[in-house]
């Protein structure tokens, strides 16, 4: 099956290696590119593409835009340098989403869920993606892939996050799901009367810590329910010290 791309991005040199990656793929086929937002609205209206690798700032018209004003529903990959989208990119349960720069491999994986989206005849949900990405609340639920299948994830049930390599692991419920998030990024996006970031590469949930003994003078290791034991450094210590109060 040949699957109908647009490629929707206004930086020149970024649009070229995105297409010269795209033709890597001997199955995709890129029928138009757009430098901004309301050339794309007519591209995907007019030639409506099974897929559309979206960046979310362009000109005129952003990503956000797009999305609104499209009457044609393609599967949507974002691609953008910021990833201040990438949470509620997950949120809204979004095919995925490629922070720049991005190579081959990383282009890959997006691509492999794009067939396996448009085999099961999958569409993007527009209107969901509206509301997720203009909503800046916190998180109370977001989607996780487990074990070849899409879950959803109440954020009150993790019990910590940790940095793993280029992802974050979230552990729930003796459960390990990894994400391809930065750590920063759920920090940024989390309820912080609830998590707290005890160490660069450690976020825990305080509704899971058992108990915090004294470490040192100004320290704490937090034992956290699962039998987890992490050392808060002493920035984080005084935060905790002060919820105690």
């Amino acid at each position: 099956m040949r699957i109908k791309t647009i490629v929707v991005e206004d930086e020149p040199l970024a649009r070229q290696r995105l297409r010269e990656l795209l033709s890597q793929h001997s199955d995709i086929e890129i029928v138009a590119e757009a430098a901004d937002g309301r050339s794309a609205v007519r591209s995907i209206d007019t030639l409506k593409p099974d897929l559309v690798c979206l960046d979310i700032q362009i000109p005129e018209l952003d990503g956000l835009g797009v999305l609104r004003e499209i009457s044609h529903r393609p599967v949507i990959v974002f691609t953008t340098a910021h990833d201040r989208y990438a949470v509620t990119a997950f949120e809204l349960c979004a095919l995925d989403y490629l922070v720049k720069p991005f190579g081959a491999d990383r282009l890959a994986l997006a691509l492999a869920r794009a067939r396996e989206r448009l085999k099961q005849g999958g569409r993007h949900d527009v209107d969901a993606a509206c509301h997720a990405l203009a909503n800046t609340r916190k998180l109370d639920r977001l989607f996780v892939r487990h074990g070849g299948k899409i879950i959803p994830l109440g954020v009150k049930e993790i019990e910590r996050l940790e940095a793993d390599g280029d992802y974050v692991a979230l552990i729930s419920r003796g459960k390990r799901y990894l994400v391809n998030l930065p750590l920063a990024e759920f920090e940024a996006n989390l309820d912080a009367t609830h998590f707290v970031r005890v160490h660069r590469s450690h976020i825990v949930n305080i509704d899971f810590v058992e108990s915090l003994e004294p470490e040192g003078n100004a320290q704490f290791l937090v034992h956290l329910r699962d039998g987890s034991k992490i050392i808060a450094n002493r920035s984080a210590s005084k935060a905790l010290r002060d919820l105690t109060l």
